[in-house]
C-alpha cells in the first residue's frame, strides 16, 4: 500500500506545485480595436500606443489626473536656461534584459527619433533638439535649437537600448523595454503580457491579456460571463444598465474633448452668429445626464477642469430662445452635420439635431465611415462635423487643430480657422517655459475660441470602466491610458 499511496501523494504535490507555478489567471482586458504594433517607434493608433506604454517607459510619465509631466526613468531635471535641460537618471534601473539604462541609451533613442522612418509624433520630439551632451552614465544635457516648452511632455516617449534604438521595425514587441510588462505573445486579436523582472517600477501582481472584440454586444456578454475582467470605454452608456453583479461600473474624469468642428471660412457657419446660435441650442447638461448616464461633463472650454492648464470659470449657456432669435436672422438655415455611424454617436447627433430644429434650424445628420469622413474634411466638403480629441495631455496639441499653418494638407485645422491672435497664442504657449505663464496663455486662447465659437465644445466624456470582482482596483488615467494594470501591491 505504501507504493500507491506515495505515488498518489506525489501526484497531488506535483499538481499543487504546477498550480502555484502557473499562478492566478491573467487579467483579461478587452478592447474594441486591434493592437497593430508593439513597436513604439511606428505607432499609428491609440490602442497600440496604450499597449506599448505597458512595455516601455520614458524619462517622464504623465500624472494620471492632472497630466503634468513627472519623473520616471529620470530622477530629476532642471531648466538651466530656456533652451537647456539638465537631466539626472535614476541609478541602477535595468531594461527587461538586465542591462542597466544609461544616458547613452537616452541619447541614442532621441537621436534615432530624428529619422523620417519613425512616426511623425516621435520625429517632432527631436526636431527641436540641437544636441545632447552625455556627461556621465546618469547625467545628460539636452540643448534645444529654440525654446520649446513641451519638451518635458515629449520626454514621455519610450527609451530604448542604444543598440536597438535605430533597428528595423519590430512590431512583435521584442524590443527591450523599461515598462512593467514583457510580451509573452502577440497575435492579431490577443496580446499576452507577463510581469517584468526589471524596469522602472516594481513587478505587477498580475499578468495581462489584451483581447480585441469588435462587437459591443459580444464584449458585454463576455464581461457578464466572467471571462473578461476589464473593459474601458468599450460598453456604451445605453448598455451599462444591463451590466449586473458581480461586475461593477466605475469612471474617471477625462482630458478628452468632444466638439463640433465648423467650416468657418465659407458656408452658413462663416457667420459667427450662426456658430453662436448652434452652441446656444444644445442642452449639454441634459444630454450628459441622460444619454451619457452622467458619465460626461459639459465642456465649457477646450481643456478639462482636471488639466493643469485649466484656469477659466466660464460656462457655456443653453438658451433656446436666444438661439431661435439668432437663427431667424440668417439667410440660410440649413447645414449638414457629419457623424460616425456608431449607434451611440448617431443617436447623440439626432437628439442634438432635434434641439436645433426646435430653434428653427435644419441640421441634417450624415453618418459616414471614418475614411469617407476624413476625405470630406480634408477637402473642406462639410458644414459641421462631430469629433473627439481622445486626449489633450499637452495643450500644445491644439496647434495641430487651430493654427492657420495647420490647414489641410499641412495639419488638422479642418475648419480652415485663420485667426492671427489664435496663432500668436499657440506660438507663445509652445515657447514659454513656466507652468503658470503657459496656463495664462491657454486661458486667453480658450476665451478667443469661445468668443469666436470657431469650435462648439460639447463634453469631456468620462473614461467608463466595467470591472470584475478581481479587478476592482483598476482605473485608467485621465488620458485613457492603462498604467493602472501595473498594480504592484
Amino acid at each position: 500500500m505504501r507504493g500507491p499511496l506515495y505515488l498518489l501523494l506525489s501526484l497531488l504535490c506535483i499538481a499543487c506545485t504546477s498550480s502555484r507555478s502557473q499562478g492566478p489567471r491573467p487579467i483579461e482586458f478587452v478592447v474594441n480595436s486591434t493592437v497593430e504594433t508593439l513597436d513604439p517607434r511606428h505607432l499609428i493608433d491609440a490602442t497600440s500606443l496604450r499597449a506599448t506604454r505597458l512595455i516601455h517607459a520614458g524619462l517622464a510619465r504623465l500624472d494620471p489626473v492632472t497630466m503634468r509631466p513627472i519623473p520616471c526613468l529620470a530622477e530629476s531635471w532642471d531648466w538651466r536656461t530656456n533652451t537647456e535641460l539638465h537631466v539626472v537618471l535614476r541609478s541602477g534601473v535595468r531594461f527587461h534584459s538586465g542591462k542597466v539604462a544609461t544616458a547613452d541609451d537616452v541619447a541614442a533613442t532621441l537621436r534615432a527619433f530624428a529619422s523620417s522612418a519613425v512616426s511623425p509624433r516621435l520625429s517632432r520630439v527631436y526636431k527641436h533638439i540641437d544636441r545632447i551632451d552625455v556627461e556621465s552614465p546618469t547625467d545628460l544635457t539636452i540643448h534645444l535649437s529654440h525654446p520649446h516648452a513641451t519638451l518635458l511632455t515629449d520626454l514621455e516617449v519610450p527609451i530604448l537600448r542604444a543598440d536597438e534604438a535605430a533597428s528595423p521595425p519590430r512590431p512583435d514587441g521584442t524590443l527591450d523595454g523599461l515598462g512593467p510588462f514583457v510580451v509573452e505573445s502577440f497575435a492579431a486579436s490577443e496580446v499576452r503580457l507577463r510581469p517584468a523582472s526589471f524596469g522602472v517600477d516594481r513587478p505587477p501582481l498580475h499578468a495581462v491579456t489584451i483581447r480585441t472584440i469588435r462587437d459591443e454586444t459580444a464584449r458585454a456578454l463576455r464581461l457578464q460571463s466572467g471571462r473578461t475582467d476589464i473593459a474601458v470605454n468599450a460598453v456604451s452608456p445605453t448598455l451599462l444598465p444591463a451590466i449586473k453583479a458581480p461586475l461593477d461600473v466605475a469612471s474617471r474624469g477625462a482630458v478628452n474633448l468632444t466638439y463640433i468642428a465648423l467650416r468657418v471660412d465659407s458656408g452658413v457657419f462663416a457667420n459667427a452668429e450662426a456658430r453662436r446660435a448652434l452652441s446656444l441650442a444644445i442642452n449639454r447638461q441634459l444630454l450628459a445626464d441622460t444619454l451619457f448616464a452622467h458619465f460626461a461633463q459639459p465642456a465649457d472650454t477646450l481643456l478639462s477642469p482636471l488639466h493643469w492648464a485649466h484656469r477659466t470659470n466660464a460656462r457655456q449657456v443653453y438658451s433656446p430662445e436666444e438661439a431661435k432669435r439668432l437663427f431667424a436672422t440668417l439667410p440660410v438655415r440649413h447645414a449638414e452635420l457629419l457623424v460616425s455611424p456608431d449607434r451611440f454617436r448617431s443617436t447623440l447627433a439626432r437628439v442634438m439635431s432635434q434641439e436645433v430644429a426646435d430653434c428653427g434650424f435644419d441640421l441634417q445628420i450624415v453618418p459616414l465611415e471614418f475614411g469617407a469622413m476624413m476625405a470630406r474634411m480634408q477637402r473642406g466638403d462639410f458644414d459641421a462635423v462631430m469629433l473627439q480629441i481622445p486626449e489633450i495631455a499637452e495643450p500644445n496639441v491644439l496647434r495641430v487643430f487651430l493654427h492657420s499653418q495647420s490647414i489641410p494638407p499641412h495639419g488638422a485645422n479642418r475648419g480652415r480657422i485663420n485667426n492671427r491672435r489664435i496663432d500668436e497664442l499657440l506660438e507663445q504657449g509652445e515657447q514659454t517655459i513656466g507652468e503658470e505663464e503657459r496656463a495664462a496663455i491657454y486661458t486667453q486662447l480658450e476665451q478667443i475660441v469661445r468668443d469666436e465659437m470657431v469650435w462648439v465644445p460639447l463634453w469631456h466624456e468620462n473614461h467608463v470602466v466595467v470591472r470584475s470582482e478581481r479587478a476592482r482596483w483598476f482605473l485608467p488615467s485621465a488620458d485613457g491610458r492603462w498604467q493602472g494594470l501595473a498594480k504592484a501591491d
